[in-house]
C-alpha cells in the first residue's frame, strides 16, 4: 500500500528553509533494523535525494526548546519511548545530538505507538548497538513503514512516510479520507480514522498529558471520561487561513526592469493553499472538506483575485475567510460599507467574510455573538474572558456575571455582545483587569458560590495569576484548555499551593481538588484536543 509523503512528490531538490540538517555527518552505518532497499521509492514522482547542509549555528540548534512547547513534549515522549536508563547513557556520552543516521537515508521500521502531542508516529531504530526514535506523520501503531530522514534533533530524527508496507488493518481505512489532498496538507492527521477511534486517541492524549506533566498523584486524579465528540466530523470549520508566498525574485526583478512578463491565468510558481506537511512550502488547495460551505464558495473567489492581482505582489499574504450570520452592522455606513464589500460567498443565512475588521456574528446555543469566540453556584467571574463567549452564554444560570480581560478592545466588544443579547449591566459587567491584581473588580462576589472559568492561551497561565486565584478562593474552578499538556502542568501547581496553603492556615484550611476531567473535541480528522477540569475547593 504506497502512501507517499509530500516531500517526495516536490519536484524541488532543494530543503525547505526550517528543515535543520542533522549537525555532525557520520559515516554510513549498518542499519539493523531491516534496511531498506537501496533502490528508488517505488513512486515514479518522487524527488531526488536532498545533501545534508551545513548548520551555521550549532549551539542555538542544540538549545533546549521552550518548556512545554511541541518540540519539548515530544522531546519528553521519545524519552519515554526510548527509556530515561538510555536517555542518560546517551546523553553521558554526548550521543544525544548525533544520529546513527545519514541525511535522506531510507529505514524500514515497526511502528511503536503514536505521539499524543502531534499524532505522529514514533518507531524505534536500532544501528550499532544504538536506539534512535523516528518520527513520522500518517502511519500507525504496528505498521511497518519506509521512510527518509530529513531532519535530526535530540534523540530522535523526523522522517518522510514513503510507503505504508503493512497496514495496521484494525485502525486504518483509506474509504474513509474525503479530501484529495490528505497526507500532503499539513491540516489533517486523521482522517483514515474511524471516528470513535479518533476520540479514543485524543482522551489518552488527556490521560497521557495528566500523568506526565501534572505531577499529581494518580490516586487524585478521577477517571477521565470519554471525549466528547462534535456533532460535525465535516464542513465544521469556520474560519479558514489561506496564504501563498511572494513571487519568485527573478519575476520581481524583471518587474523592477520593466521587462517581466505578462502574467496570464495562474503561473506555476503559485500555490494558493496550506503548508505540506513538515514544511514552510505552501500547496494549493482549492476545497477543504473541514471548512463549512459557505467557506468553500468563498475560498473560489478569494483564490482568483490573487491570481488576478498577483504581479502587484512584494511578498506573500495570509489570506481571511470566516463563516459569518449576515450581521447587521451598529459602528455607522462605514463599518456597514465594510462589511458589505467583504461579503464574497452567501449560503442560505450564512456569508464568507474576507475583512479581518468587518463584523462577523456566529450563533452559540441562543445566544448571538459578534467580534472583530453543594448549593449551586450563583456568581460567575470568567477571567479570560474575550468578546464574552462562556460569560455570556453561561449567565442564564448565575445571579451576576463578570468578565475580566486585559484587553480594552476585547471588553468592549464583550460589552457589545452582552447588549445583542439582552443583559443589562445589572446581569452581567466586563472589565478591564490589571495583571497584577486580576481579581479587584469581583472582590463582593460570595467566593463559596462562584465559579471561575479560565481559558488561557496555550501558554496556560502562571504563577502570579495562581497566587491570585488561591487568594480569592471560588468555590469551583472550570479550567478550559487548548493545550492540555500546560493544563495538566497548572492543574498541578493549583493543587499543590492549594494544599500548602491549607496546611499553613490555623486550624487547617479548605484545598482544591480535581473533580472532573475531559477531552472536547472540537477539530475531527487533526490530532488536536481541548480538555475541560472541573476543581472543587473542599
Amino acid at each position: 500500500m504506497a502512501s507517499t509523503h509530500p516531500r517526495s512528490r516536490s519536484g524541488s531538490p532543494t530543503q525547505p528553509p526550517e528543515k535543520k540538517p542533522r549537525l555532525d555527518a557520520d559515516p554510513a552505518v549498518d542499519i539493523q533494523d531491516a534496511p531498506a532497499s537501496p533502490d528508488p521509492p517505488s513512486t515514479s514522482n518522487a524527488a531526488p535525494a536532498k545533501q545534508p547542509k551545513k548548520h551555521k549555528n550549532k549551539k542555538n540548534a542544540r538549545r533546549a526548546p521552550e518548556p512545554y512547547s511541541h518540540d519539548d513534549i515530544l522531546t519528553r515522549e521519545v524519552i519515554a519511548l526510548l527509556g530515561q536508563e538510555n536517555a542518560d547513557a546517551a546523553k553521558a556520552q554526548k550521543l544525544d545530538w548525533d544520529p546513527p543516521f545519514e541525511q535522506s537515508q531510507e529505514l524500514e521500521l515497526t511502528v511503536s505507538c503514536l505521539s499524543p502531542s502531534t499524532g505522529n508516529s514514533l518507531s524505534i531504530a536500532t544501528a550499532n548497538e544504538r536506539r534512535w526514535v523516528i518520527v513520522t506523520p500518517l502511519s500507525l501503531p504496528g505498521e511497518r513503514i519506509r521512510v527518509r530522514v530529513y531532519r535530526h534533533s535530540q534523540l530522535h530524527s523526523h522522517a518522510d512516510l514513503l510507503e505504508v508496507i503493512e497496514p495496521n488493518p484494525e485502525w486504518r481505512d483509506m474509504s474513509l479520507v474525503r479530501c484529495k489532498y490528505f497526507g500532503k496538507c499539513a491540516g489533517c492527521q486523521y482522517q483514515m480514522l474511524p471516528y470513535e477511534k479518533q476520540l479514543d486517541l485524543k482522551r489518552q492524549t488527556v490521560v497521557e498529558a495528566y500523568r506526565n506533566y501534572s505531577n499529581i498523584p494518580s490516586n487524585l486524579v478521577p477517571e477521565i471520561g470519554a471525549t466528547i465528540g462534535s456533532p460535525l466530523q465535516y464542513g465544521y470549520r469556520t474560519k479558514l487561513t489561506p496564504h501563498f508566498q511572494r513571487p519568485p525574485f527573478s519575476f520581481q526583478k524583471a518587474q523592477k526592469r520593466g521587462d517581466a512578463p505578462a502574467v496570464e491565468g495562474k503561473p506555476d510558481w503559485l500555490k494558493i493553499g496550506f503548508h505540506v506537511v513538515g514544511t514552510r512550502q505552501v500547496m494549493d488547495i482549492e476545497e477543504c472538506p473541514i471548512a463549512t460551505p459557505v467557506i468553500n464558495q468563498g475560498l473560489v473567489p478569494v483564490r482568483q483575485n490573487v491570481i488576478d492581482n498577483i504581479a502587484k505582489y512584494k511578498n506573500g499574504a495570509t489570506l481571511l475567510l470566516r463563516d459569518s450570520l449576515r450581521p447587521e452592522p451598529s459602528g455607522g455606513d462605514d463599518e456597514a460599507a465594510r462589511t458589505t464589500t467583504s461579503i464574497v460567498a452567501e449560503e442560505g443565512d450564512h456569508v464568507c467574510v474576507t475583512d479581518q475588521k468587518a463584523t462577523v456574528r456566529e450563533r452559540v446555543g441562543d445566544m448571538l455573538f459578534e467580534y472583530t469566540a453543594d448549593e449551586r453556584p450563583t456568581h460567575l467571574v470568567d477571567a479570560y474572558c474575550g468578546s464574552g463567549l462562556f460569560a455570556i452564554t453561561l449567565a442564564p444560570h448565575f445571579t451576576r456575571v463578570a468578565g475580566i480581560e486585559l484587553s480594552a478592545e476585547s471588553i468592549r466588544a464583550a460589552q457589545r455582545n452582552a447588549e445583542l443579547n439582552g443583559l443589562a449591566p445589572s446581569k452581567i459587567s466586563f472589565v478591564a483587569g490589571d495583571a497584577a491584581n486580576i481579581f479587584d473588580a469581583v472582590q463582593d462576589f460570595p467566593r463559596a458560590r462562584t465559579a471561575l472559568v479560565i481559558d488561557p492561551p496555550r501558554k496556560g497561565t502562571d504563577e502570579r495569576f495562581i497566587e491570585q486565584m488561591l487568594a480569592f478562593g471560588a468555590g469551583t474552578v472550570v479550567y478550559v484548555s487548548c493545550n492540555v499538556h500546560t493544563q495538566a502542568r497548572d492543574v498541578g501547581m493549583i493543587l499543590r499551593r492549594s494544599e500548602e496553603k491549607a496546611a499553613a492556615a490555623e486550624g487547617g484550611g479548605k484545598k482544591y481538588v480535581l473533580e472532573s476531567l475531559r477531552g472536547l473535541d472540537l477539530f475531527p480528522q487533526t490530532a488536536h484536543v481541548e480538555a475541560i477540569a472541573v476543581l472543587r475547593l473542599v
